[in-house]
């Protein structure tokens, strides 16, 4: 399946409101453009929708949150726009009938971040803002399964900190309407980027919150998303996402646990 038959709702939930730099845009959503016609694919889709996302950061004491957020797509094979991740795609390069590599180059807004009243444990800690990122990313297509790769860099300059991120995953079609992929993946994150999330700054210490400085950090992340469409123009969209956090985000003194999770629900009219 070509880049130009589908499209990724990225981020990895990450995408609307990450809880670490590494949770983009959060769990990626396949699009129903993947149900879509070849001969149609060299067109534009445009679609709209809305959607939920509800996600437990790791900081301590803080509460869950459930954000609704409006959906906007564009998709043909020069660019894709979905939620707040903007690809420019490159041309691909065809190694056989199954198997292709993807290139393109992308830039994203990370909400991830915090302001000390979200939380007791962030009471007196200055704010930590999100920001853009942007970078570069390739795919390895094939009848198996499909692999991705993507660097990412905070263009915005509030933590100047990096991002690698791995992925492996598979999909199944049932039917003509319903699409499953369960997914691994793996995000590096720099220790610019773990200590401006993470770290405690001398200013910053107090009796139950001493200072702390963020080294590089390898979070896992699995999860499962879907669609269903109804037709050519409605769909349904899932996704669930749960992520592993590195001994150096656990070791933390604001984080109280070991995982994040996410679940997202959408829905989406394709005109």
């Amino acid at each position: 399946m070509g880049s130009h038959q589908s499209l990724l709702l990225d981020g990895r939930l990450t995408t609307i409101r990450l809880a670490t730099a590494a949770f983009i845009g959060g769990l990626v959503i396949a699009s129903p453009l993947a149900f879509a016609d070849e001969e149609h694919s060299d067109e534009t889709t445009w679609g709209l929708g809305v959607g939920a996302m509800s996600d437990q950061d790791p900081y301590a004491g803080i509460d869950r949150e459930t954000t609704p957020f409006p959906l906007l797509l564009i998709e043909n094979r020069y660019i894709s726009v979905f939620g707040p991740e903007i690809e420019f795609k490159l041309p691909s390069l065809v190694i056989s009938d199954s198997q292709q590599l993807n290139f393109g180059i992308v830039a994203q807004y990370d909400e991830s971040g915090y302001e000390q009243s979200d939380a007791p444990i962030l009471n007196g800690m200055s704010e930590r803002k999100g920001g853009f990122w942007a970078g570069a990313k390739v795919e390895w297509e094939s009848e198996l399964f499909e692999v991705s790769a993507e660097w990412l860099t905070d263009v915005s300059g509030n933590s100047d900190g990096q991002r690698f991120d791995l992925g492996l995953e598979r999909t199944w079609d049932f039917g003509e309407h319903i699409m499953l992929t369960p997914y691994l993946g793996a995000s590096w994150q720099d220790d610019k980027n773990v200590d401006y999330y993470f770290g405690v700054r001398d200013s910053e210490v107090r009796f139950d919150r001493p200072a702390y400085k963020g080294e590089s950090a390898t979070n896992i992340e699995a999860g499962v998303r879907g669609v269903y469409q109804f037709d050519q123009h409605h769909s349904v969209l899932l996704g669930v996402e749960v992520t592993s956090l590195a001994n150096e985000i656990k070791d933390s003194p604001l984080v109280d646990r070991s995982t994040q999770n996410a679940v997202l629900v959408g829905y989406l009219y394709t005109f």
